[in-house]
């Protein structure tokens, strides 16, 4: 729109804010030269507030793929752990059926171990979970709170 064609409220209050911005620019610019003249480039203030806030978005943006990260790692473990169960009963059954030897001492004992791994992990969940059971909060939130 032209600006003779403004209504000339709306035209007053265009100027008033062009004229705000380059005030603002005009001083920005200066206060941009003063801490040139006064500080080192690495510690100008204006420049560093800038890098704070950008580390405090990278931050923000990293929180979220660790949350994204730790959920999909607990799926895994948590797939994993039904899926061995699942293939652990069923080698029992077929070999059971079939009349091959059942599992070697040796298997059983790291099917145990990966067991008491699992549940030592869980035991050290529940008290960070506040619960009795530790299984009904989010397991991911408190693993990242414990690591933030």
């Amino acid at each position: 729109m032209a600006a003779d064609r403004r209504h000339p409220a709306v035209n007053d209050v265009y100027l008033t804010l062009v004229g705000a911005s380059n005030t603002l620019a005009d001083v920005q610019r200066r206060l941009d030269l003063e801490f040139r003249a006064s500080y080192p480039d690495h510690a100008n203030p204006a420049k560093l507030v800038g890098r704070v806030k950008r580390v405090q978005e990278e931050v923000a943006a990293l929180k979220d793929l660790c949350r994204d990260l730790l959920a999909q790692k607990q799926e895994l473990i948590d797939m994993m752990r039904t899926s061995l169960a699942a293939q652990r009963s069923a080698t029992q059954r077929l070999l059971a059926s079939s009349g091959l030897p059942l599992m070697t001492d040796d298997e059983e004992a790291a099917y145990a171990s990966l067991k008491q791994v699992i549940d030592e992990w869980t035991d050290q969940l529940k008290p960070m979970a506040g619960g009795p059971d530790g299984e009904n909060e989010d397991t991911n939130q408190i693993l990242f709170s414990a690591i933030l």
